[in-house]
């Protein structure tokens, strides 16, 4: 049988899955094409041999309350990385004249493994998603930067990598797939969402030409690349248009490719089929590509080495019990059992290989939440529910080691709270857990059997992410609070926050800076990429939505009305010195939130030229003289910020 892709905006891409149909029922193979799948370890994975033998699985496991449906969506989760900390600072590589010899990078999780992002640059070059367009911008030096050129992309572009003359594109869109079923004798149209990867040859930058394309059902959820090999997830929701499901479909340049589809036996109320790709961009084409059951709510994690897939799933009691034995006088399992299940997929040069799974109580914030280190993997989660005796919360730490079993832990911290930031650094965890007050916690991981808190400073306000300055001192941003008039406590401006740990045991907070009232926002408050600092220049840029009160003296019953600040606020920031405004990049102003202007979503410098990127331009600044625009850029299109698609 064959299954072929309708036209797509502008171009007709064909897929072709053949199944082999022997005669009415009989088996059918669910993968029979020429390249091979990822390797399979054996262990507690298991591989479908056929569609009756996936449909027979997901008829039995799947629970009638928990129908498949498409993702909904949520922003990526916060941050980690600096220079020298396992993540992204400064790249210090040299190109040719007018080129800059310095300029920031994306800000990573771990150094060494890229992530995808809305704006890259090579020290000469902005390549960023404008709109349905790849947009390129010659922006050094900045008194005559302007767009080279501007790429159409089929579908929506969300976010892209950069590797020498290389740009790889990832888009999403929704396509009609016609596909037979063994129960039926014509095609069933289905719609699905379907995710490319575009590879162009940027060599010419005033003309990009399209090398690569390989096209994966389901959503776009999140990539990596580690050296020049790129590894891509979609993600979707297992639907049966005529009573058995339709399959996982991955294609090179029309070509199908071999995807067979694993799972843990692990029952889940609903699953996912989420399909994991790999291609090299030294040919542009696909290392392998595996189709993996899972439960909803996944969060990603990547090290070097390894690949961590973890989801929620409602655990029996007594395993709850069993894998959380501190807390287990404390919270009935019976209310309590919400934990994430984690499997551990080793990397090697474009080859993903299943290793193991493991699992722990509580559910993760976000990719942070995890963290490798000598071997281990350092969890954090918060446990939350109802009991007869009311709500409650506490967090804990756990250690799994390579076969993902539990070897240390550190349970019940912070009771009545949860966690808001969590930052892994060699060994230790600097956590932020909030109710009423901002407990920043430092937690010793040296042993990885016995976790233990050394130290812990509470403050006012909380941190949504944390960031090293160096190994002593911590970098906080988040939002400040204050009591209300009813005994509550109540969110307000956002604070920036600079944390001694040199004596673990008593942290200090040394500065901090309060900007706007509330309402103000920061995209660096959601997505770790909006944040850029460089410890070697002690530079930090934050994007701001400023929401100040104005106050009135008309006499009239209202004090004071609001006003409304986009741009970007660039500090110097040192341990002696704390937080130095060096100025302001403005990029709208008014009485109204969103009058003609729109909140920056990244930056980046080249030498000493700042670059800001809101949905709707780019300005250009001296690091010395933020405020002060050398070119303004107006995009083409809206740039707009990819929300990943999670079950939660």
């Amino acid at each position: 049988m064959s299954t072929q892709l309708m036209p797509m905006q502008m171009r007709t891409i064909f897929l072709i899955l053949v199944l082999g149909i022997v005669a009415a029922g009989t088996v059918v193979g669910l993968a029979l094409m020429e390249q091979s799948a990822f390797p399979d370890s054996g262990g507690e994975i298991k591989k479908f041999t056929s569609v009756d033998d996936l449909t027979s699985y997901l008829k039995a496991h799947r629970s009638e309350q928990g129908p498949a449906y498409p993702p909904v969506f949520r922003d990526s989760g916060v941050m980690l990385a600096a220079e020298g900390a396992g993540g992204g600072g400064a790249s210090l590589m040299s190109m040719p004249a007018p080129s800059a010899a310095e300029y920031s990078s994306t800000n990573v999780q771990v150094l060494g493994v890229d992530e995808a992002d809305l704006v890259k640059n090579d020290g000469k070059f902005i390549y960023l998603v404008s709109g349905s367009d790849l947009v390129i911008i010659d922006g050094y030096p900045p008194e005559t930067a302007e767009i080279v050129s501007q790429t159409p992309i089929p579908d929506t572009p969300v976010e892209l990598f950069l590797k020498g003359d290389r740009v790889v594109v990832f888009t999403t869109g929704y396509a009609e797939l016609f596909t037979t079923v063994p129960s039926s004798v014509a095609p069933v149209p289905v719609s699905r969402q379907v995710t490319e990867a575009q590879v162009y040859d940027v060599s010419d930058r005033n003309n990009p030409v399209l090398e690569h394309t390989i096209t994966i059902t389901g959503s776009y959820y999140d990539s990596r690349m580690i050296g020049s090999y790129v590894y891509v997830i979609a993600t979707e929701p297992v639907n049966f248009p005529r009573g058995e499901p339709v399959l996982p479909q991955v294609t090179e340049g029309g070509r199908e490719v071999r995807s067979d589809i694993y799972y843990f036996d692990i029952p889940c109320p609903y699953y996912i089929y989420q399909t994991i790709t790999s291609f090299s961009l030294g040919d542009g084409k696909a290392t392998g590509t595996a189709t993996y059951l899972v439960g909803p709510a996944t969060t990603l994690y990547a090290s070097r080495e390894n690949l961590y897939i973890a989801y929620q799933r409602t655990l029996p009691p007594a395993r709850w019990t069993e894998i959380q034995p501190a807390v287990a006088d404390r919270v009935s399992p019976e209310y309590a059992r919400d934990g994430t299940i984690i499997h551990r997929f080793s990397l090697d040069r474009g080859e993903v290989t299943y290793r193991a799974t493991g699992d722990v109580p509580g559910r993760l914030l976000n990719q942070f939440s995890m963290d490798e280190n000598n071997g281990n993997l350092r969890v954090a989660t918060t446990v939350e529910g109802w009991s007869s005796r009311g709500s409650f919360q506490f967090n804990n730490v756990y250690v799994l080691d390579r076969s993902m079993d539990t070897v240390g832990r550190l349970e019940y911290i912070a009771p009545d709270e949860r966690i808001y930031s969590t930052r892994f650094i060699g060994d230790r965890l600097y956590m932020v857990t909030f109710k009423r007050i901002d407990p920043f916690f430092v937690i010793d991981l040296s042993n990885p059997e016995k976790p233990g808190i050394l130290g812990m400073l509470k403050i006012p306000g909380f941190s949504d992410y944390l960031h090293p300055y160096d190994e002593n001192h911590i970098i906080g941003v988040g939002r400040e609070t204050a009591e209300n008039q009813w005994g509550g406590v109540s969110v307000a401006g956002l604070k920036i926050a600079l944390f001694d740990v040199t004596d673990v045991t008593s942290p200090a907070l040394i500065d901090r800076v309060e900007i706007g009232d509330a309402g103000s926002d920061s995209e660096a408050l959601r997505d770790h990429k909006a944040f850029l600092f460089d410890k070697k220049r002690n530079l930090l840029v934050i994007p701001i939505e400023e929401v100040t009160r104005v106050p009135v003296y008309s006499g009239k019953d209202v004090p004071y009305t609001y006003g409304y600040w986009n741009g970007a606020y660039v500090f110097s920031v040192t341990p002696d010195q704390g937080f130095i405004l060096k100025g302001k990049v403005t990029h709208g102003s008014g009485a109204e939130r969103f009058s003609g202007s729109a909140p920056v979503l990244r930056s980046l410098y080249m030498d000493d030229v700042l670059s800001t990127i809101s949905s709707r331009s780019v300005i250009m600044s001296r690091l010395d003289d933020p405020g002060t625009a050398i070119t303004t850029i107006s995009l083409p299109s809206p740039v707009y910020r990819w929300m990943y698609p999670v079950m939660e």
